[in-house]
C-alpha cells in the first residue's frame, strides 16, 4: 500500500517586507529634485572656481607686474619709516635698503592676494548656497506637474478612476505625459465601468429566474405524498439553486464593492466581528472548532453592511478550512498605529507562501479550482480584498507555523 507524502512545510517568513523599504533618513533619497539641485549647484560651483581662479591668476600677474618698477636711492641723508615695513629702519645701506623694500613689497603683495583669495573664497561660499536653494526651488517649479501626475496616480490606484491631472501650462513634455496619462484613465474608467454595469445587470437578471426556481422546488418538497426520489432530485436541485444564488449575490457584492464608499458612518469592527462570530458559531460548534478573541473598540468610517462582509467571510472561511480536530478560529479587533486592524487566524493545512496571492482570486483556492467545491462559491477572498480597497485599507495574508493562516485586515481611523 503505497504511503500518503507529508504534506508541504510552510517556507520560512522573511524578516524584511520588500513592498514598503524603509530608508534610514528619508530626506537623502536621491530624488529627481535632489539630483536637479546638486546638478544645477555643482555647475555652479565649478563655473565659480574656473572664474576665481582666472581672476585670482590675473591679479597675482598685475600686482607682480606693477610692483617691478626701477628706483634709485641717491645722497646720503634721508630718513625712511614705515608701518607695513620696520625693517627699513634697519638699513645701513643703499643696497640693504633696497633689498628690504623688495623684500617689504614681496610680503604686500602675496598679503594682498591672500586677501582678495579669501574674500573671493567667502563670496563664492555664498552665492553656491544661494544658487543651491535656487536651484532647488526651480527644480520644485519645474518638476511640479510630475508631483501632480504622481498624486493623481496613487488616487487611482486607491481605486478612484474620476480623478484626472488637467495639467495646465505650456505644451511642453510634460503636459503631453499628463495628457496622455488623463486619456488612460477616461479608456479605464470607461472599461471598468462598462464590467461593472455588466455583472450588475447579469446578476440582477438571474436573480428573478433563480428566486422562481427557488419557489417551485420548496413547493414540490412540501408536497408530503412526492416520491422518494423525486424529494431526493428536488433536495439537490434546491442545493445547486441556492449556491448559484450565492455566486449571484456575491457577483453582485463584488461589483458594487469595487467602487469608492461615497456615504460612509462610524462602524465599530468588535460589534462587525462578534456578529459574524454569532453568525458562524453553529457551523464552528458543528465542525468541532473553537473560537476564541478579544474584540476591542476599534471605530472605521465606511459602510456597516460591507464590512460585516468582511469579518463574516474571513470567519467562515477560516472554520471551513480548518483541521479536522482541535481546530481554533481566533478574531481580534484592536487600533494598532493609528489605523483599525481586524485580525482572524486560524489553524488548517500547510500554506505555501506563494500561494497567497492566488487566494484572492475569484473562483480559485489553494492548488485546485473553487468553483467544484461545496465549501463556498470561490468569491469570499476576493469581496474582502475588494471592500477593503472601497473603505482605503488592505488586507495581508501570512502562513501561520505549523498550518493555516493569519489574514490581517487594516483601515485608516
Amino acid at each position: 500500500m503505497a504511503s500518503t507524502p507529508a504534506p508541504p512545510q510552510a517556507p520560512p517568513k522573511p524578516t524584511w517586507d520588500p513592498r514598503s523599504p524603509q530608508l534610514p533618513f528619508p530626506w537623502l533619497r536621491p530624488t529627481i529634485r535632489i539630483r536637479l539641485t546638486l546638478l544645477y549647484g555643482g555647475m555652479f560651483l565649478i563655473a565659480g572656481i574656473m572664474l576665481l581662479s582666472i581672476i585670482y591668476l590675473l591679479a597675482a600677474q598685475a600686482l607682480h607686474e606693477g610692483s617691478g618698477q626701477a628706483f634709485t636711492v641717491t645722497g646720503s641723508d634721508y630718513d625712511v619709516s614705515s608701518p607695513t615695513c620696520p625693517q627699513l629702519d634697519a638699513a645701513t645701506s643703499q643696497a640693504q635698503f633696497s633689498a628690504f623694500l623688495k623684500q617689504c613689497d614681496a610680503v604686500q603683495r602675496q598679503h594682498a592676494l591672500d586677501d582678495l583669495l579669501s574674500r573671493s573664497l567667502l563670496a563664492l561660499l555664498g552665492l553656491a548656497i544661494i544658487a543651491f536653494a535656487f536651484g532647488y526651488a526651480m527644480a520644485g517649479r519645474v518638476l511640479s506637474p510630475l508631483g501632480r501626475i504622481t498624486r493623481t496616480a496613487r488616487a487611482v490606484a486607491g481605486s478612484d478612476l474620476s480623478r484626472r491631472i488637467e495639467l495646465d501650462g505650456p505644451d511642453d513634455e510634460l503636459k503631453e505625459l499628463a495628457d496622455t496619462f488623463d486619456d488612460m484613465l477616461e479608456r479605464l474608467q470607461r472599461a471598468f465601468t462598462a464590467q461593472q454595469r455588466f455583472v450588475g445587470n447579469a446578476s440582477h437578471e438571474l436573480r428573478t429566474p433563480l428566486a422562481i426556481n427557488r419557489t417551485l422546488l420548496e413547493v414540490h418538497l412540501s408536497d408530503p405524498g412526492a416520491p422518494v426520489e423525486l424529494q431526493q432530485l428536488g433536495k439537490t436541485l434546491l442545493a445547486t439553486n441556492e449556491r448559484s444564488e450565492q455566486l449571484v449575490e456575491g457577483l453582485l457584492l463584488l461589483a458594487r464593492s469595487d467602487n469608492q464608499i461615497v456615504e460612509r458612518k462610524p462602524v465599530d469592527l468588535a460589534e462587525v466581528a462578534e456578529q459574524a462570530v454569532d453568525q458562524v458559531h453553529g457551523e464552528a460548534a458543528a465542525k468541532g472548532v473553537v473560537i476564541r478573541g478579544e474584540q476591542k473598540s476599534a471605530v472605521v468610517q465606511g459602510n456597516g453592511v460591507l464590512l460585516e462582509r468582511i469579518a463574516l467571510n474571513l470567519v467562515q472561511n477560516a472554520v471551513r478550512y480548518n483541521v479536522p480536530e482541535d481546530g481554533w478560529v481566533e478574531v481580534t479587533t484592536d487600533v494598532r498605529h493609528g489605523q483599525a486592524v481586524l485580525v482572524v487566524s486560524n489553524t488548517g493545512p500547510v500554506v505555501p507562501a506563494y500561494e497567497i496571492d492566488n487566494l484572492f482570486e475569484p473562483f480559485r483556492r489553494l492548488r485546485t479550482e473553487r468553483t467544484g467545491s461545496d465549501k463556498g462559491v470561490g468569491l469570499g477572498l476576493s469581496i474582502v480584498r475588494s471592500v477593503a480597497r472601497a473603505h482605503g485599507g488592505h488586507i495581508v495574508a501570512e502562513p501561520r507555523e505549523g498550518g493555516g493562516l493569519v489574514m490581517r485586515v487594516t483601515f485608516p481611523v
